[in-house]
């Protein structure tokens, strides 16, 4: 497939500050940025919306799938976050949502960030991001993101039930035998645990402003 612009792969695990990098770089970047992560949630939702249970064969539901359909409310409900990763490890749901991640960045180039796109979707791409954080950076952050309060009584309980989850997320995602998340052999890696988000888009623009030799600086 031609590609009219450049591609930019950010991968990593959840809560690593992977989608806030995507974000900010296809702003300053002036490039189209898809969540890939919200197609998985997507599918999802149709999954449970029928009635169907996350282990249930759910190709069907992946090759309907539209980008407008990663714009709908819920999509990062309890429920669909609790299901996703059943329903993201099978691989034919992952075979079908190929063309439409690739299509996506076809006519302009793109920041797409998730779990395998510098390794499977875009092999070829750019510049390649992997982004990480210790797990109980994660947990914190995405803590704060729910509107959790580290003074409640219960912050402990909460963070302690979050970084379960996220462990339980990275177990599934690092051990699927098809697209797992793993980081690419050319992916720049920057660990974010001691980097506010500003930090890590300069570090990130630098990197591109190399290998692309043209970037707007930041200011």
């Amino acid at each position: 497939m031609k590609i009219g612009g450049p591609v930019i792969a950010v991968d990593g695990p959840a809560a690593a500050g992977k989608g806030t990098l995507a974000r900010q770089l296809a702003e300053v970047l002036k490039l189209p940025y898809l969540d890939t992560g919200l197609l998985y949630r997507a599918v999802t939702w149709k999954v449970l919306e029928a009635g169907s249970k996350p282990t249930d064969p759910a190709e069907t539901f992946a090759r309907a799938l539209t980008i407008e359909d990663t714009r709908r409310s819920g999509l990062r409900s309890p429920e669909v976050t609790q299901a996703v990763s059943n329903v993201a490890a099978q691989p034919a749901v992952r075979e079908a949502l190929i063309d439409i991640q690739r299509h996506f960045a076809s006519i302009h180039g793109g920041v797409l960030d998730g779990r395998d796109i510098g390794t499977v979707i875009f092999p070829e791409a750019d510049v390649k991001f992997f982004i990480t954080a210790s797990l109980p950076t994660r947990a914190l952050r995405r803590f704060l993101q729910m509107g959790g309060d580290m003074t409640a009584s219960d912050a402990s309980e909460k963070l302690h039930i979050i970084e379960d989850s996220l462990k339980s997320r990275d177990h599934i995602d690092t051990n699927r035998k098809n697209a797992p998340l793993c980081q690419a052999h050319d992916a720049y890696v920057i660990e974010t645990d001691a980097m506010d988000a500003a930090s890590v888009l300069s570090e990130a623009l630098r990197i591109v402003r190399e290998r692309l030799n043209t970037c707007p600086k930041v200011t």
